[in-house]
């Protein structure tokens, strides 16, 4: 008798091997075959996945954005393909001489459905700056002398990262002084417009516009009437050709502003910088303020995103000016990066709602009737904005969208365990 081995393997089943041997007996042939069953661990990625989403559902830390160096030129909002396709779109509609189809607000007419967002916006911004007035009485706030790092909590921190001048003397330690509103809510100013399509603020004439908050100012154009900043609205829309205003309606000679008293009062409530000679009294429920402070701060970066999906707001891709209409203006300023090679002009370019309401970001402070914040243990601490770790410290809650920014979750060793982790 001989034995013919000729073994095969199929994948019937999960672990299933089956086996078949061909024995030879004279003349004839048979065929015995049997079949093996083994368990084994299988890599599940259902569970892996599941896992994965919850983690990106409640994260336990996230990361800044990297800080953009000065040296370069700030990445476009809109990548560069799409510019230069409308680009190429306009220029072949003007060599036909079409005009080129406007949607309001970009010949000039309001959008009315972002009128009421524009009154809101303007509204939560004057809670903003009278709430951080009266919580800066009682939540201490300090900004260095050297760099432009600011720190809330009742001491200045001991983490050694400043950068300014003669840090080399101080071990890179802050040289730190009590701070204002503006080192909390950093001002970004623009030139007020009475017409954003008229004439183009020069460098000679730049003392001729007023300079008011961005915010206030593209709540101006979106709607909102304010007898000490008069704004045009039109009736009939602007025609363009190109990049060519073919039709702006007659020009129309600003009116002068009114300043009555009740005007300079309501410009107090408007700007940052009035409300630091005027000292507000100590809140009486300051957790309640500090809840109130910080839902007008949220409503306001998101009512700031609704206009500026459709209201033009321009930045300099160098520095940090900014400039609310449909083209930025002429004054030459900008002492930022290369700005000889461009006399001084800055670099327009769309602007993103970080430009407008910068976030200022600062160290957490977990305890802040705890020890100061030491640079052994920064890679342990969060960070947030100014404003929501001011309210914070105030007695608000922290907001979803921050609370891994801070790592809430994460918990501080002791400086010896940190050196004993990996």
């Amino acid at each position: 008798m001989e034995i013919v081995n000729s073994v095969s393997f199929s994948s019937i089943g999960v672990g299933r091997i089956v086996i078949n041997k061909t024995v030879k007996v004279g003349c004839q042939t048979h065929r015995i075959g049997w079949k093996l069953t083994r368990t084994c661990c299988e890599y599940s990625p259902g569970a892996s996945r599941k896992k994965q989403e919850k983690y990106e559902q409640q994260p336990q830390n996230v990361d800044l954005p990297e800080l953009h160096p000065k040296n370069k030129k700030k990445p476009f909002p809109v990548p560069i393909k799409k510019m230069l396709q409308a680009s190429r779109r306009e220029k072949r509609l003007a060599q036909m001489h079409i005009e080129k189809p406007l949607e309001p607000p970009k010949n000039g007419l309001l959008v009315p459905e972002l009128v009421p967002v524009a009154h809101e916006v303007l509204d939560n911004w004057k809670v903003l700056i009278r709430g951080l007035s009266q919580l800066l009485n009682v939540v201490s706030v300090y900004g260095c002398r050297k760099c432009p790092q600011v720190h809330v909590g009742p001491v200045g921190h001991q983490i050694q990262d400043c950068y300014g001048s003669g840090s080399q003397r101080r071990n890179s330690h802050h040289s730190w002084a009590r701070g204002s509103i503006n080192d909390v809510l950093i001002p970004i100013e623009s030139y007020h417009l009475f017409d954003p399509f008229g004439r183009r603020v020069k460098h000679d004439t730049r003392f001729d516009y007023d300079r008011i908050p961005a915010i206030v100012e593209l709540c101006i154009q979106a709607g909102v009437d304010l007898p000490q900043y008069p704004s045009r609205r039109r009736t009939a829309p602007v025609r363009m050709i190109g990049k060519k205003v073919i039709d702006r309606g007659e020009f129309v000679d600003e009116p002068k502003p009114q300043r009555s008293e009740h005007c300079v009062s309501l410009l107090a409530e408007l700007d940052t910088f009035s409300n630091q000679q005027v000292q507000s009294p100590s809140p009486s429920n300051m957790k309640e303020l500090a809840k109130r402070t910080l839902k007008a701060y949220l409503n306001v970066r998101r009512g700031v995103e609704q206009l500026m999906s459709k209201y033009t707001v321009k930045a300099c891709g160098y520095c940090s000016e900014v400039h609310v209409g449909p083209w930025g203006h002429n004054v030459k300023l900008c002492g930022a990066f290369k700005h000889q090679w461009r006399d001084g002009k800055h670099g327009w370019q769309d602007a993103v709602v970080d430009e407008v309401i910068p976030p200022n970001y600062v160290w957490h402070v977990p305890d802040p009737s705890g020890s100061p914040l030491r640079s052994s243990l920064r890679s342990f601490y969060g960070k947030a904005p100014a404003v929501v770790e001011l309210c914070v410290q105030a007695g608000a809650e922290i907001p979803d969208e921050y609370r891994a920014m801070m790592r809430t979750d994460i918990v501080i060793p002791d400086s010896v365990e940190a050196r004993m982790a990996a």
